[in-house]
């Protein structure tokens, strides 16, 4: 105990010593726009090195998802190896996102042996192309059995080649999906890949009805807002919870923690800031357009964010941008924690998933333009999304699911798990007037028409921000806050990908039904726009998400409210949402039951790994660190009793009713606890059965048991305490 809390000091003491880890970043000596993507084998790269041909066709490959033949792959893959040999990269390895939520890669060398025993170094269009994995050992929600192993990574050429550099050397990497034997998806960037097809399909016939016959492809884009923590290694490494699970199971309310609100916004310390240049040098190397930092409300909480970008590129920079997050914290001595609560009663992290839609011209489709044509454009793709949400919103719900984001959404600093659209006032506005067909009070009266003669501009900030609301209109973008800080963005993005891309559908095919009959696409696009509006405006919600009063009146409006993310999870398998995901072969059913599965199991793990842990530090960490107290203050007891009789002894001795009351609840929760995690562990491998045990008795009993813990850390002699507290591990670093 002694060893435990000494250590605990001497942490904190070494703490106040630290100074910033110089890194020499200097802009001037090697300027930002030199070093941005000098780690990515990018466009300009592919036309110094490859033949005029070879790139044209790598060009079409990844515009507009022609096959690469294998002549093309082999002089594609020698120029990477050239480049990538000359960036002193020894091996390269296929880049993948199975479904663990993390990155996997295995490396191979470039080398190989010559009959003279030497070795040259080779890299072939084949090895290029594909790879081969175990996919045995990754989840699988059964599609593959342990006899069953192969698995394949296939190139996706739309995202850029990469090198990923360590302390001792360099590795080309090659973003790739993951996909089993058989051929079906095992990974995150499947589905969005195929989603960004449907959509770019049924988004190009609009434009056609709209008169745009020249673009080629429309993609989603997005920019995501990472947030995450950082705390001293040293504290991090005396957390047995934050160590195993990346959050605290125990810790009481520090005196200070957001109240003042001084802490978001306020100047970045040294420390921090130095952290901060150093992660974003790394980033921009590898062609990350990394914009924003700043501190975040919550104390030792911060958040970086990156430019727009296609979706699938997006998506892998964030990835990347978590792995660099924890590797750069470390080599400041700090760890990064990017957990969606790891510290009760003070704000979570997000990821707020800023989406919106692109022409291959580059035009911003949710844009409200400044003509009344494109307007009536921008208003067709705006109802498109609020479709897409009021009919799809439990589908939605699934981009968000996981243990740690149950800890956040709906903790009044986040967004409940009910989707709802904020359009604010003067979107809101049009919306009434189209379905009212009257103009609306800040115009002239008369009849609201859409065309050519009608509506006038929109401004892109009419409104104020919604920060509570789940999907926020803000401007040119819908902004999906309720994403959790330590997932990727890709389940959320082919969701609504997906859910665009059948509003779309049923739009251009009413439109064109509606023309082929004789009407103005004018009238077809009022007639539809009306109809939609009236439709989906129950999922409109310009006020508090977070009142008591909402979750009420949403269920009035019929809007889906999955409150945790088992219940969520278990409506995956519903055959709406198959039928979705199947029409637009983005996932198919098998490959939906699979992933149902394979998230029901990761909440239970998460959860079965936090009761584990939980209990074995409730009882050799902490409860040792009680019992001592209790003897300490029982001795106390007795020796003033003996000196100066009861009565000078009755306020320690109530203090010593006080923990010992609290101890014996402490115990019977520990004990509760184990029997809680008994009762999940014999539900026999029956995803939904554990899952639902996990939420029902194990989350709960942690709850219970953590409650004791914390009073008891406020009554426990400072000294005594064996782990960081929290008014440490906020305010120090």
């Amino acid at each position: 105990m002694c060893d435990r809390s000494a250590s605990r000091k001497k942490a904190i003491a070494r703490i106040g010593t630290t100074r910033p880890l110089a890194m020499g970043i200097d802009y001037r000596r090697e300027p930002l726009q030199e070093i941005f993507g000098t780690l990515v084998f990018d466009q300009s790269q592919m036309a110094t090195r490859l033949p005029k041909d070879v790139f044209t066709r790598l060009q079409r490959t990844i515009r507009e998802g022609q096959p690469l033949d294998l002549s093309v792959a082999d002089v594609v893959a020698n120029a990477m190896k050239e480049w990538a040999l000359e960036m002193g990269a020894t091996h390269y390895t296929h880049w993948f996102q199975p479904m663990t939520g993390t990155t996997a890669e295995k490396h191979d060398s470039f080398i190989w042996p010559t009959e003279d025993g030497n070795v040259i170094c080779e890299f072939s269009g084949k090895s290029l192309i594909k790879g081969e994995s175990d996919a045995s050992s990754f989840p699988s929600g059964g599609i593959r059995s342990t006899f069953e192993a192969r698995g394949y990574t296939a190139w996706d050429p739309r995202s850029p080649v990469f090198i990923q550099e360590s302390h001792n050397g360099r590795t080309l990497c090659i973003p790739t999906a993951f996909c089993s034997y058989t051929g079906e998806c095992l990974d995150r960037k499947t589905p969005l890949l195929r989603s960004a097809e449907a959509l770019s399909t049924h988004a190009l016939r609009i434009l056609r009805l709209f008169g745009d016959s020249d673009s080629t492809q429309v993609y989603a884009t997005l920019g995501a807002e990472q947030e995450y923590f950082l705390v001293d290694r040293q504290f991090y490494l005396q957390r047995p919870d934050l160590a195993n699970t990346g959050r605290t199971l125990f810790g009481a309310k520090p005196p200070k923690g957001q109240e003042l609100e001084d802490h978001y916004y306020g100047s970045i310390r040294g420390r921090v800031l130095a952290f901060m240049m150093d992660l974003e040098k790394r980033l921009y190397k590898l062609g990350i357009p990394v914009k924003t930092r700043h501190n975040e409300a919550a104390p030792a909480q911060f958040e970086l964010a990156q430019v727009f970008e296609n979706c699938n590129i997006a998506t892998d920079h964030n990835m990347l941008t978590m792995e660099t997050l924890r590797g750069c914290a470390r080599d400041h001595g700090l760890i990064c924690l990017l957990h969606e609560k790891p510290f009760k009663g003070i704000n979570g992290s997000g990821k707020h998933n800023n989406w919106s839609l692109s022409d291959s011209k580059g035009n911003n489709l949710l844009d409200p333009g400044e003509t009344p044509l494109e307007n009536a454009q921008f208003l067709v793709f705006l109802a498109a999304v609020i479709r897409a949400v009021h009919r799809h919103g439990g589908m939605l719900r699934l981009g968000t699911v996981g243990a740690g984001n149950d800890h956040r959404l709906g903790g009044f600093e986040a967004p409940p798990a009910i989707f709802s659209i904020y359009l604010g006032d003067l979107l809101t506005e049009v919306m009434d007037s189209i379905i009212s067909g009257t103009k609306g009070k800040k115009k002239s009266g008369g009849e609201m028409r859409i065309g050519v003669s009608a509506l006038p501009p929109l401004p892109r900030d009419a409104t104020d921000r919604n920060r509570t609301s789940p999907v926020a209109f803000t401007g040119n973008k819908f902004e999906f806050r309720a994403v959790g800080s330590s997932q990727s963005t890709a389940p959320m993005v082919f969701l609504i990908n997906t859910a665009v891309a059948a509003a779309l559908d049923h739009f251009a095919t009413e439109i064109e039904t509606a023309m082929a009959k004789g009407s103005t696409l004018d009238q077809a696009v009022q007639v539809l726009l009306q109809k939609e509006f009236s439709k989906h405006k129950p999922v409109i919600f310009n006020g508090d998400n977070y009142s008591a009063a909402w979750p009420i009146e949403a269920e009035k409006r019929g809007l889906i409210n999955y409150r945790d993310s088992v219940t969520a999870i278990e409506h995956f398998t519903d055959l709406d949402t198959i039928s979705v995901l199947e029409q637009y072969h983005v996932l198919s059913t098998r490959e939906v039951h699979s992933r149902s599965e394979i998230l029901l199991e990761g909440y239970a793990h998460n959860v079965e790994i936090e009761g584990q842990v939980a209990l074995d530090m409730a009882r050799t960490v902490l409860l040792p660190a009680v019992f001592t107290w209790q003897r300490d203050l029982a001795e106390t007891v007795l020796r003033i009793e003996a000196a100066l009789g009861k009565t000078d002894a009755a306020p320690q001795k109530k203090l010593l009713q006080t923990v010992s009351g609290l101890t014996r609840e402490f115990m019977a929760s520990i004990e509760s606890l184990e029997k809680a995690l008994e009762k999940t562990r014999a539900t026999n491998g029956d995803a939904k059965k554990r899952a639902r045990s996990c939420r029902d008795n194990i989350v709960p009993a942690m709850d219970v048991c953590r409650e004791s813990a914390d009073a008891l850390e406020l009554l426990v002699d400072d000294a005594l305490w064996p782990v960081p507290k929290y008014r440490e591990m906020l305010w120090l670093y």
